[in-house]
């Protein structure tokens, strides 16, 4: 986040200041010195009282129209009150009688950062800079407006400055994990949000970020730890318990992740994500019955949520109720048409069904959108070879074993289009390949082939009586 200076040294003797406050307030004509204002603006400016101390700046400026300082707060103050385009004008003025004044520019640069004039924002803090080199809060919110701007390198590099400039400077850690995640580069974005933890252990939000590069690194356990003390710190922080759950399914310990999740939706209300996350969960476990509840009240929630969707036609397909199971598919498929899972589940539920056509197409999809899928060019092959297209399935099987050499299921499946487009050396030797790849083929040949493997002549041409 952006820091701007208040401009204001720390706050006066609290029993003068009360004095100073009371005497002020009944107005009865008393006469207050610069100091004096400027303690009472401070006392207005820290209870959040800003239109106060507007106004209390206000009247110094009006007795000392040349005080830099008095106009540089009156800009802070417009700043906060939303009114950034007064706050810039006051900044103007405040450098008009001290431009070299360092913390103005700062000032002005956040302001102008909210106005999102990012290459004016850059030029006032890098102006801040020349005139003080050791400026650690113009070098830290020159990287917010970097980052903002999704000038992560930079930013990374003013962070950097920052940190070296002030090492006890917590936030420039946590921004630095921060942009490192966003880099992709998750043990930096660690290491930082471990620095800002050294210096801020009860901020919950870095534990929270620092679990979610972890995941990104899969570290996994470190992650939940992390999510831990976030939840120890905030115990309704909902999100720590969302991303906690994720990383728990991640381990398979499904029965504690949809606990997590249901303590989502105590913290939370009803959501769609997290209704989905917990039929996923369901249905790894086996509950496909139960999941569809979970699925349905995530497209009860929103209908839009094509996973939620997709997931109803992957249960229902496994229930064997087709009919449904392609309705919800069909609906997965129209709100995300360029999503290649959508359409492989699409078209394994077709095939299941007995629509071998249909399946075809959907297959075609699949490999349209993801044509190095191996998966995707051997359950083609294999659905094509069903449809009587023989030497289409060869041909689809010759790409799912450029794609995967070493895949014994291609090789044997191959050797039924071989054999039944007449070519028995071929499949012999197609055979001959999947069992050297993977022995357990010749028990599946045995069983789904008996008549072939009854034939003596060919058992021995594939070395099966040895």
């Amino acid at each position: 986040m952006s820091t701007l200076d208040s401009g204001y040294d720390d706050g006066p003797d609290e029993g003068r200041l009360n004095d100073l406050v009371a005497a002020f307030e009944q107005g009865n004509g008393a006469y207050f010195d610069s100091d004096a204002l400027e303690d009472i603006a401070y006392h207005y400016f820290e209870q959040g009282k800003l239109d106060r101390a507007l106004a209390v700046v206000e009247r110094h400026i009006a007795m000392q129209p040349f005080s830099s300082d008095a106009w540089m707060r009156c800009g802070v103050l417009l700043n906060h009150l939303g009114r950034h385009e007064g706050a810039l004008e006051a900044y103007d003025k405040a450098l008009a009688l001290n431009p070299v004044d360092a913390e103005t520019l700062v000032n002005r640069g956040v302001t102008l950062d909210s106005l999102e004039r990012t290459d004016e924002a850059l030029a006032a803090f890098d102006k801040a800079l020349s005139f003080d080199p050791l400026s650690y809060e113009a070098c830290f919110n020159k990287g917010v407006t970097l980052e903002r701007a999704d000038r992560l390198e930079e930013a990374v590099a003013a962070f950097g400055r920052c940190a070296d400039l002030q090492p006890e400077h917590a936030e420039v850690w946590y921004e630095l994990g921060y942009c490192y995640d966003r880099l992709g580069d998750s043990e930096r974005s660690i290491r930082n949000y471990e620095r800002h933890i050294d210096l801020e252990p009860f901020c919950h939000d870095a534990w929270y970020n620092k679990g979610i590069a972890l995941m990104r690194a899969e570290r996994l356990e470190e992650a939940v730890d992390c999510y831990d003390m976030a939840i120890a710190i905030k115990d309704d922080f909902a999100s720590a318990y969302y991303n906690r759950g994720n990383a728990l399914a991640g381990m398979r310990r499904l029965y504690d992740a949809i606990d997590d999740y249901r303590k989502v939706l105590e913290f939370k209300g009803a959501d769609a994500a997290t209704y989905c996350n917990i039929a996923l969960a369901l249905d790894e476990l086996g509950q496909p019955e139960v999941a569809v509840r979970y699925f349905k009240l995530a497209v009860a929630e929103e209908d839009s949520f094509a996973e939620a969707w997709y997931g109803l036609g992957c249960c229902y397909d496994a229930l064997s109720r087709f009919k449904e199971a392609m309705t919800y598919l069909n609906r997965a498929v129209e709100l995300n048409p360029e999503c290649p899972e959508f359409w492989h589940a699409k078209a394994e539920c077709e095939y299941n069904a007995g629509m071998l056509d249909s399946a075809l197409d959907s297959y075609r999809n699949v490999l349209r959108l993801d044509g190095l899928n191996h998966e995707a060019w051997l359950d083609f092959a294999e659905t094509l070879y069903e449809a009587g297209q023989c030497e289409d399935a060869l041909l689809a099987y010759h790409r799912a074993l450029a794609l995967d050499p070493s895949c014994a299921t291609a090789y044997f499946q191959q050797a039924k289009a071989l054999l039944a487009l007449g070519r028995p050396e071929e499949g012999v030797s197609s055979l001959k390949m999947a069992f050297r790849l993977d022995p357990a083929t010749k028990e599946e040949f045995r069983q789904n082939y008996p008549d072939l493997y009854r034939n003596r002549r060919l058992r021995q041409q594939l070395g099966l009586d040895r």
